[in-house]
């Protein structure tokens, strides 16, 4: 399968490359910087700034995966770069996978989202609303996507166990009535999904099944 990687030098990005390369896919990492990646043996590289990506740059993968995350004070261009995104895409036969967030998740059966509750951490509530009309975005689109939102517990040191249990749009718990995953674990279930898909335009969700948080 022929991967595109948007973001490939962060965290949820170089852990899906490295999930991807280990199961042989060919993958293209699309990065501003290549000095910022670690290891570049086995890859191919397109060295570009997010907004001049050209449909040719993209329609030649499968799958286009978005792992950028902006910076703090530039939360807007969740939306404008995942429009941009679909843009590029519409009427090609490549998926667009984004690495969702866990604030739009529902948190009981009365629709109230993570984002919702009292001490949600006010330095993450921007890029949460944003990433939520990211989805409401690709939900109106007519391109092919997949939105994935981790647990609440989003841990880059954790273990890749390999297991996990999946959900659709509410908050996961694991047997230990944790709501985390390890980025680690969220590569698995990406790289699951895209090679035997269940969620075509959809959201879903993932935890670690076997993992606490890491100290």
């Amino acid at each position: 399968m022929k991967i595109g990687i948007i973001g490939a030098t962060g965290k949820a990005g170089n852990n899906i490359l490295t999930e991807a390369r280990m199961r042989h896919h060919d993958v293209t990492a699309i990065v501003a910087n290549k000095e910022k990646l670690k290891n570049q043996q086995h890859i191919h590289i397109i060295e570009k700034e997010m907004f001049n990506l050209t449909r040719n740059d993209l329609i030649q993968f499968d799958v286009v995966v978005n792992a950028l995350l902006p910076l703090h004070g530039e939360e807007h261009l969740h939306i404008e770069f995942g429009r941009f995104l679909i843009s590029l895409l519409e009427g090609s036969q490549t998926k667009l996978f984004v690495v969702g967030g866990a604030g739009s998740l529902f948190i009981d059966e009365r629709n109230t989202r993570l984002i919702d509750i009292p001490d949600f951490p006010e330095e993450y509530k921007t890029i949460a609303f944003q990433q939520l009309q990211h989805l409401i975005d690709l939900k109106q689109s007519s391109i092919k996507w997949t939105f994935l939102s981790p647990s609440a517990l989003f841990d880059s040191d954790g273990p890749r166990t390999g297991h996990y249990i999946l959900g659709k749009d509410h908050l996961l718990l694991n047997s230990q009535h944790i709501s985390y995953v390890s980025y680690a674990d969220y590569a698995v279930a990406v790289l699951d999904e895209l090679e035997n898909p269940k969620h075509e335009n959809q959201r879903f969700t993932v935890a670690s099944e076997n993992a606490t948080i890491s100290s």
